[in-house]
């Protein structure tokens, strides 16, 4: 079973930029409503997806500078990484399939 990780500034460049497989992660906050609703979503994905995609949370609360690294308007926001680059970023709520389609073409 795949568990999504909290992460922060202090493990962002190990978890994220240096990792090899993609890297979806997830800029959420516990009032967040919309970030409520996609927490299901994502930990299926994270099972689903364990040997080919890793999924970390940042609460944006803790870690404001990473939002600002980021320019995080609007939560909840994904970015996906590649290579350590970001490769697509989304912003809101979305349905399985939706946010499965843009992720999938990057594994």
């Amino acid at each position: 079973m795949a568990d999504i990780i909290a992460i922060g500034e202090a493990d962002f460049e190990e978890q994220v930029i240096r990792e090899q497989l993609p890297v979806l992660v997830d800029f959420w906050a516990p009032w967040c409503g919309p970030c409520k609703m996609i927490a299901p979503i994502l930990e299926e994905m994270a099972v689903e997806y364990q040997d080919r995609l890793k999924i970390f949370k940042v609460n944006v609360d803790e870690n404001p500078e990473l939002a600002g690294r980021f320019e995080i308007m609007g939560i909840p926001a994904m970015l996906l990484f590649k290579g350590g680059a970001l490769v697509e970023s989304f912003v809101g709520a979305m349905p399985r399939q939706a946010l499965t389609s843009r992720i999938e073409p990057h594994l």
